[in-house]
């Protein structure tokens, strides 16, 4: 079967384009789709039973019709929530019809058995949470933080005595406001003087601050590694908090026991690709010099001076030239 790619995200990601230029390039025949615009603008049917074992059917967009059957590959990327197609009514309709919505198109559009997910959203659900990111990391031998998550003040003081100077940083990002921006709060230096019981309102999570050299960015999709040292003109805790256009990006490689974990890591969450980020603390030719931080499973890499790179490495697993190994 010739390879047929569906693309699930919002109308404004732009990683998502350039994979879809590339695609194209290729003559890949792709349909993009945000299952948010359920309705007149994308409507389908889904079938099984009555001899078929498997999903079949048709779904329909204004611009493409496709056969889920014909569907070899799901690039599952960063899809508007479904509960934005419903903000206009009541509370309990808006909520009931957003749980149908996600619950009957989604549940088609996560079962598309044959095709390639990248990623499937429910490995990505699973590999989302940064407890069970660091758990992983340190179980493949991968240097991690000193970390605590807790809403209790006092343990908050101790871990802070321990390992001082700690940082803050949240477990997820802003949602998006009420001017439809979404904001951020970046890894911050605290000062445990100021721990009190307003911690116990939620958790938090607690890190030693490394002392580092520079910060990597490892993209992985499939085989293929990419990787560059990233650094801030003002040496910024975290890169993410200045200006993009500043940041300083040097190619480099990867240590091969690196490598050999982030391909580990990937396959015990059954993902295909993660943008892996590393704090640096000394020689990057030395794998005691690379302190695991996070892995975001659905991650960027336009900003990237690879992108090019990685832009193909996307079309090669969803045109199915690589195995999503």
């Amino acid at each position: 079967m010739a390879p047929h790619v569906l693309v699930v995200t919002s109308l404004e990601d732009v990683t998502a384009d350039l994979v879809i230029t590339a695609l194209n390039e290729r003559e890949v025949p792709v349909a993009r789709v945000d299952p948010a615009d359920i309705g007149p603008g994308l409507t389908f049917g889904a079938r099984i039973g009555a001899g078929a074992t498997l999903w079949g059917g048709r779904l329909c967009t204004a611009s493409r019709e496709v056969e889920l059957g014909e569907v070899t590959a799901v690039y599952y990327r960063r899809p508007t929530p479904y509960s934005a197609r419903f903000t206009h009514l009541p509370a309990q309709q808006r909520d009931f019809a957003t749980a149908e919505a996600r619950h009957g198109l989604g549940g088609i559009l996560h079962n598309l058995r044959g095709a390639r997910y990248v990623n499937h959203p429910a490995a990505v659900a699973r590999a989302d949470f940064k407890p069970a990111q660091l758990r992983h990391f340190a179980a493949l031998g991968l240097t991690i933080p000193a970390t605590l998550v807790t809403n209790d003040a006092e343990q908050a003081r101790e871990f802070a005595a321990e390992h001082g100077p700690v940082i803050y940083k949240p477990f997820r990002g802003l949602p998006l406001g009420k001017d439809g921006r979404s904001g951020a709060i970046w890894a911050q230096r605290v000062d445990p003087g100021c721990f009190d019981d307003s911690l116990s309102v939620m958790p938090h999570l607690f890190q030693a601050e490394i002392p580092k050299t520079g910060d990597a960015r490892v993209t992985v999709i499939g085989r293929q590694v990419f990787a560059s040292r990233v650094e801030t003109p003002d040496h910024a805790l975290d890169w993410r908090s200045g200006d993009w256009n500043g940041l300083i990006h040097t190619p480099m490689g990867v240590p091969a026991p690196i490598e050999v974990a982030l391909h580990s890591y990937l396959a015990s969450f059954d993902l295909v690709f993660g943008c892996f980020d590393f704090a640096l603390t000394g020689d990057e030719d030395l794998p005691s010099s690379w302190t695991a931080i996070e892995c975001n499973p659905h991650g960027q890499g336009g900003w990237l001076p690879e992108a090019p790179a990685i832009t193909e490495a996307f079309a090669d697993i969803l045109s199915g030239k690589e195995a999503a190994a």
